[in-house]
């Protein structure tokens, strides 16, 4: 089921959003690539940091999103080439020195088997790393999940987008077995939110966002009312904030 994104709702928590990506680039090794690409960039916030780690590469955004590649057009970084793309069949016109891709695969289901042709657009010596969300058995999902389960809700929700991702030794050994050298590791980060509904904020421009987007105003209006108050009793405000645990999976692979 198709559904539209928000770049101003996703960029509500730029900040938590964009320190995976920091700490992703941090372990990629190339030293002065020719080609960057990322692949499902968003709003295109986090690409500038690739023009700026690399200012002499030829740096591309991409995003399946028409919203979020107008919104990075938009944004500046005027020395960035951005264009809609949808990785399950992009393919590179030329070898790329760096491939990355931040918070995206989730959204492919069985995303695994994606990832030899994405290997094959990287050029021997480049860099290919990734990171996915690795907390769909916390609260924020298993609720979403358990709402959109029951009726009237399910008759709506039952082919929508939902996000999902592998265990770290999985993704590992996918990559090694294609001849990559892998550095893979996860970290939980805790998230100190603050304002009303703040975990809703965060899910609703994200992994609920189709859902929502599935359900006619009424609907969607009964459903938010009971996700955000079971939201707000998972994650209770204490001292005037929320805290949100966020477990995500970062592998860097490298191609001899």
């Amino acid at each position: 089921m198709p559904h539209s994104w928000d770049p101003q709702r996703y960029l509500t928590y730029a900040d938590e959003r964009g320190r995976p990506f920091v700490d992703l680039l941090a372990r990629v090794g190339a030293s002065a690539p020719t080609t960057v690409i990322d692949l499902g960039c968003g709003p295109g916030n986090l690409t500038q940091l690739l023009a700026e780690r690399w200012p002499d590469a030829r740096v591309s955004g991409l995003d399946s999103s028409t919203e979020m590649i107008t919104a990075a057009r938009a944004s500046g970084g005027a020395d960035i080439e951005w264009a809609v793309a949808d990785l399950r069949d992009w393919t590179a016109p030329e070898p790329v020195d760096v491939l990355v891709s931040n918070a995206t695969l989730q959204w492919v289901p069985d995303h695994l088997s994606l990832l030899p042709r994405l290997v094959d657009q990287v050029a021997p010596g480049g860099w290919f790393a990734f990171q996915v969300p690795g907390n769909f058995d916390e609260p924020s999902h298993t609720i979403r999940t358990e709402i959109a389960g029951r009726a009237p809700y399910d008759e709506l929700t039952r082919d929508v987008a939902v996000p999902s991702s592998h265990d770290l030794r999985d993704y590992f050994e996918a990559l090694a077995s294609l001849g990559m050298r892998v550095d893979a590791w996860e970290t939980t980060y805790l998230h100190v939110l603050t304002g009303e509904d703040p975990v809703f904020t965060w899910v609703s421009g994200t992994g609920a966002r189709p859902t929502l987007q599935a359900l006619p105003p009424d609907l969607r209006a009964d459903f938010e009312a009971e996700f955000k108050q079971r939201l707000a009793d998972a994650y209770p405000v204490r001292d005037g904030r929320v805290l949100l645990p966020f477990r995500r999976i970062f592998v860097v692979a490298s191609k001899p």
